[in-house]
């Protein structure tokens, strides 16, 4: 029930998702000093600049208490299990690879909500022009590789199946 033929290869994608992620967050905050140095712009449309994030996606739900941010904990905590219940049963190599992505992702951001009591965001897209001035969320590796295992996912269950199903 929790491990399956696949299931390497979402725990390899996890370990390294949350690593990189980590990584990443280290160096921005301890050595490249991300918030010393404000918004960093390095292309016309891409910024780095730090965000604490005590809520979950798009900053919805903040807590500035710590029973909340242990509730969110919780919850994704239950989250990643029920993820890798999926992990150990999955049939195809990017449905487990998606998994390991998403799971990973979680549990990066997992680590700074324990270490730090909110979630480092960095990266900033926006488009301005004379007349515009539209700016994304900002978002970090972990919730990148979310996103791309979430894709995984839907194009595996649309496509994959397809594809593994015609004659």
């Amino acid at each position: 029930m929790l491990w399956g033929p696949l299931s390497r290869i979402g725990l390899a994608a996890a370990l390294a998702t949350a690593a990189a992620d980590q990584a990443l967050k280290l160096w921005l905050l301890f050595v490249f000093d991300l918030q010393g140095r404000g918004t960093v712009r390095l292309l016309p449309f891409l910024d780095l600049v730090l965000i604490w994030n005590k809520g979950i996606s798009y900053g919805l739900f903040q807590q500035d208490g710590p029973l909340g941010q242990w509730a969110l904990l919780a919850l994704k905590t239950v989250a990643v299990a029920l993820l890798w219940i999926w992990l150990a049963r999955s049939a195809s190599r990017l449905t487990a690879l998606s998994l390991g992505l998403i799971i990973g992702g979680a549990v990066g951001n997992a680590i700074d909500r324990l270490a730090y009591g909110a979630v480092a965001d960095f990266v900033l897209l926006h488009l301005t022009t004379a007349s515009i001035s539209l700016k994304w969320y900002v978002f970090n590796l972990a919730d990148m590789a979310i996103v791309a295992g979430v894709a995984g996912l839907l194009y595996d269950s649309v496509v994959g199946y397809r594809a593994a199903n015609q004659p």
